[in-house]
């Protein structure tokens, strides 16, 4: 009597490597495809108006031309050496350096001090909020035309109310020693209001019963604000110093209209300064390679915000 033969299974085989990964991605590509066809429009903007027009500023920086209608000279790095040689290029950064943290503390202490005061909502903080983010709407090309007509000398509304006070009135935008200052004031006047809107945002993360808690254990104001709530507004506060930031560097109208970079370059901020390359010198290689250095310094300190932000986050 024979054994009968062990039956036989049969094999599963699975599917080749390389055709289970193109059906995953044809699968993946199917489920996105709505996606990114509604992001196509903004994608399309963004390669034509904001990397096209960096890979433009690139090259460039790397041409230059004698004349507007002479050919382009590739030159390298010549304009960069060029530009950081410019003792103009190394006033306006030192202005603008001046002018970020002249400008940036101020705000940011008035927005805290205003959203810690409005923090609470009902009629009387809604239209103060109101009235202080007022000034955020009014382009700064009309602002700066408003606070021209108020540094007027001797005619103007500051030297009328200041010349009950001081027998001698500065030049508010005549000399180099204050001018600076002098514009200052209406970046200051604009930004507080729209910084202001960050920290009340901020403040709703604050824990309530945790505020309470210190209340009933006796710790006053100024230790709340030291010890709960200001620990908490840090990611506020580093969102809003990249913000201040930007804005130091990208906003130039309230320099061109009341200052045009005077008196003696004491008010020539770098943006104005990549303009009178362009426009008044017609020198794109120039503007270009200011251009790029101040793009590389604004990216890098960008950067290095995020990164400590999102280091404190995943610490806490």
């Amino acid at each position: 009597m024979s054994l009968a033969e062990p039956a036989t299974l049969p094999v599963a085989t699975s599917a080749p490597p390389r055709l289970n990964i193109l059906k995953r991605f044809t699968t993946r590509f199917r489920t996105s495809l709505p996606a990114y066809l509604l992001l196509l429009p903004s994608l399309i903007f963004l390669a034509l108006f904001t990397y096209g027009a960096m890979g433009r500023v690139v090259i460039d920086a790397l041409y230059q031309r004698a004349t507007p209608k002479a050919p382009l000279r590739f030159v390298g790095l010549d304009n960069i050496t060029a530009v950081l040689a410019d003792p103009a290029f190394t006033g306006a950064v030192v202005n603008n350096l001046i002018y970020a943290l002249g400008t940036a503390v101020p705000s940011i202490g008035l927005a805290l001090l205003f959203a810690l005061a409005l923090a609470r909502t009902n009629a009387v903080t809604s239209a103060l909020r109101a009235a202080l983010f007022l000034p955020v709407l009014i382009p700064m090309v009309a602002a700066s035309a408003l606070f021209l007509f108020i540094f007027l000398p001797n005619v103007g509304l500051l030297d009328y109310y200041i010349g009950r006070l001081l027998p001698v009135l500065p030049n508010w935008l005549g000399d180099p020693d204050i001018a600076l200052y002098a514009i200052m004031i209406i970046t200051i006047w604009k930004n507080a209001g729209y910084y202001m809107l960050f920290f009340l945002a901020g403040l709703q993360s604050v824990p309530e019963d945790v505020m309470e808690a210190a209340h009933l254990d006796g710790a006053g104001p100024f230790s709340r604000l030291r010890y709960i709530i200001l620990p908490e507004l840090k990611p506020t506060f580093l969102f809003v110093i990249v913000i201040a930031t930007l804005n130091a560097v990208t906003q130039v109208d309230h320099v061109f209209v009341m200052t045009k970079g005077g008196p003696s370059n004491a008010t020539n901020l770098v943006l104005f300064y990549i303009y009178q390359q362009a426009v008044e010198h017609y020198d794109i290689g120039m503007a270009s390679a200011a251009t790029l250095l101040t793009l590389a310094a604004l990216m890098s300190l960008t950067a290095l915000s995020f990164r400590t932000m999102a280091k404190r986050e995943g610490g806490s």
